[in-house]
């Protein structure tokens, strides 16, 4: 499945050059976090995939939530699908621009987020840097992820989460620092006074994040 995304290009693209993916949120689409662009390091290539489902009011999703459900809370098979579109997706995408020995960095925000944890510990080797902003690590798609050490020692993750998060429960975003504490990975795990987004204070520190 071929997803539609908007691109940044740098002006010179080498093997050496990083790419950072970006996956937004339930309803929202590709444009939203691609605002962070202007903020970001000049010499990446910044992708921001839309997810392949449509949801009302013109907005799009990796899957279908259930609020009334909490056994069926996600659409496990719409997730796979989703993830499977996303790694493929990626790869092309690297292989297109010929990026044999440069970075791959993700971003994702709550359902986009979510995806984020799955793809970044199912192929550790395949990035580097990982923001996870406003979500939690889904138990259900997490089954087939890397637990050697070794294999985890390259990936940075930073996890964000509002104190006033109406839509995912903070308690659910610190399930991340526990889960990634018992795995070893190199995490940063943050909260902040917000709701189910991302305020000035925490954008601040994601880009700092990335420019390091």
């Amino acid at each position: 499945m071929n997803l539609d995304y908007i691109v940044r290009e740098p002006e010179n693209i080498t093997p050496d050059t990083s790419i950072l993916f970006m996956l937004h949120g339930y309803g929202s689409n590709e444009q939203d976090l691609f605002s962070f662009r202007e903020s970001l390091p000049e010499d990446w290539i910044i992708v921001s995939f839309r997810a392949p489902k449509t949801t009302q009011f013109e907005g799009y999703s990796w899957y279908d939530i259930d609020f009334n459900n909490p056994e069926k809370f996600i659409d496990i098979d719409q997730a796979k699908e989703s993830l499977a579109a996303v790694t493929e997706n990626i790869m092309k995408i690297v292989n297109n621009y010929g990026l044999t020995t440069g970075k791959t960095h993700l971003c994702g925000f709550s359902q986009g987020g979510i995806l984020c944890y799955a793809l970044a510990l199912q192929y550790p080797d395949l990035f580097s840097k990982v923001a996870c902003l406003s979500c939690y690590p889904e138990e259900k798609l997490l089954t087939d992820i890397v637990k050697d050490k070794k294999k985890l020692q390259n990936l940075r993750f930073f996890v964000s989460h509002g104190t006033d998060d109406a839509i995912i429960p903070l308690e659910w975003g610190r399930k991340a620092a526990d889960m990634l504490y018992d795995l070893s990975a190199y995490f940063t795990f943050r909260e902040y006074m917000s709701g189910h987004g991302v305020n000035q204070k925490n954008y601040i520190d994601l880009m700092e994040f990335f420019s390091k």
